[in-house]
């Protein structure tokens, strides 16, 4: 397989929210050698219905006989790849950094924080709490910078995804650009 054609996949997958599904769903992956990198599920607007965000690497192959096994399953609603639209993805991650290394450390995570629009969610004498949300090379950055401080605990969500939709113009602003061009 060449190397070249791997690349990241975000499967949007909506379910029945019932005991069991998660369970078959990564069983499906584990029995045909598939790796899940990031795996998200909560219940949607319907609570009736769960929605998981999966993250896998393969091509376009491998991705198809993925969905196609994912349909199969009994409790499956809708299966979509969002590789193939455009989408936005997000994890959120939590972060216990040492503060007290360096007397300059409390102020460092803080200007971290900040630079990141993190928020401190829990602080001690020895330490902050920090979450932030982002896409994943901001997470990394993140952590990367918070590294030389000294990470006591490190917490992160699985991506989640979901479609964008399409901008149509409106007929107001369609008309006025005709008659810019005109």
């Amino acid at each position: 397989m060449n190397a070249l054609s791997q690349k990241r996949h975000y499967i949007q997958v909506l379910v029945e929210n019932r005991f069991g599904v998660l369970s078959r769903v990564a069983g499906l992956f584990s029995a045909r050698g598939y790796n899940i990198e990031s795996l998200s599920v909560g219940a949607g607007q319907d609570p009736s219905v769960a929605q998981m965000t999966i993250v896998t690497v393969g091509d376009d192959h491998v991705v198809e006989q993925i969905t196609k096994q994912l349909n199969k399953l009994v409790d499956t609603i809708k299966v979509v790849d969002l590789s193939a639209t455009p989408f936005v993805c997000r994890e959120t991650v939590m972060v216990k950094v040492n503060t007290t290394t360096r007397p300059e450390d409390r102020q460092e995570a803080f200007r971290i924080a900040e630079i990141f629009r993190a928020h401190i969610v829990d602080t001690s004498p020895a330490t902050y709490t920090l979450m932030a949300t982002g896409e994943e090379e901001k997470i990394e950055a993140m952590i990367g910078l918070l590294r030389p401080l000294g990470i006591k605990e490190l917490v992160r969500s699985g991506t989640i995804a979901i479609a964008r939709e399409e901008v149509k113009p409106s007929s107001k602003s369609s008309r006025h650009e005709s008659e810019i061009t005109a």
